[in-house]
């Protein structure tokens, strides 16, 4: 098992990409603080994982919120004596609207969940870190919309920004041992396009160039297996990297 002993705080975690990473996780030995909004998802959950070699802890808290991003730090370090990795998989989709007509209450929503969440929450874990003094990994999902035009200017914003985080991160404590890197995802079969709700017309026609590229949809599980060997010593030289797990969507 990869992940024996290990102490790890998932957020996003009640679907997709999010769950299939604590399911992953919780069989490979770790002890997972499962973070999302939806209570009864996280509870069933932690029941389907009960028999598997580690153990989930529900958390209910939302990643735009600072107190919640820090209780669940706290809660790792509480319920399992230390933190060792923390994964910002929370996410939200934007409306596929362009620079001309985004909204400002969209910015505030994707922005709050994208960006300020999974800041929030690194500086929480690097506190946690450098306390203990034995280093860390942080693991953050970022998107090929940080790259590609796939989504509305809102969603790149927010990824770009992100990615920005991430080696900046990676950089600046290095010295501590404290490793951060991405995942960016190209289309995934999740609720993430659901939630959306209705896009506006003018920012996705606009972007179906790009779209139509897409060489098909990737699972959850093809995010939780990059996310084990980045969570994992396999990856113990890795930093400051945002890997594409896109089927070559972004090779162009």
């Amino acid at each position: 098992m990869k992940l024996e002993g290990k102490s790890i705080v998932v957020t996003g975690a009640s679907s997709g990409m999010g769950k299939s990473i604590v399911e992953l996780f919780v069989k490979e030995g770790a002890s997972v603080v499962a973070v999302a909004r939806r209570t009864e998802r996280l509870e069933a959950l932690a029941d389907s994982l009960a028999g598997e070699a580690g153990k989930i802890v529900p958390f209910t808290g939302d990643v735009s919120k600072k107190e919640d991003c820090e209780a669940m730090i706290d809660k790792a370090v509480t319920e399992f004596g230390k933190l060792d990795v923390l994964v910002n998989n929370a996410g939200v989709m934007d409306d596929m609207a362009a620079a001309g007509t985004f909204k400002d209450e969209k910015y505030e929503y994707v922005m709050g969940i994208n960006v300020y969440g999974p800041m929030a929450a690194t500086r929480k874990a690097v506190q946690v870190f450098l306390e203990q003094g034995n280093g860390g990994n942080i693991i953050t999902v970022s998107s090929v919309g940080a790259k590609h035009q796939a989504a509305g200017v809102v969603y790149g914003a927010s990824k770009a920004a992100v990615n920005a985080m991430i080696r900046h991160t990676a950089f600046v404590y290095r010295a501590e041992k404290i490793r951060c890197n991405g995942i960016a995802p190209g289309g995934i079969n999740t609720e993430i396009g659901q939630a959306m709700g209705m896009p506006d017309m003018d920012g996705y026609q606009r972007i179906q160039g790009v779209q139509q590229l897409m060489p098909g949809m990737g699972e959850g599980d093809d995010i939780a297996n990059a996310a084990l060997f980045l969570a994992s010593d396999d990856s113990r030289f890795v930093s400051g990297q945002i890997l594409a797990v896109d089927g070559g969507w972004t090779s162009f």
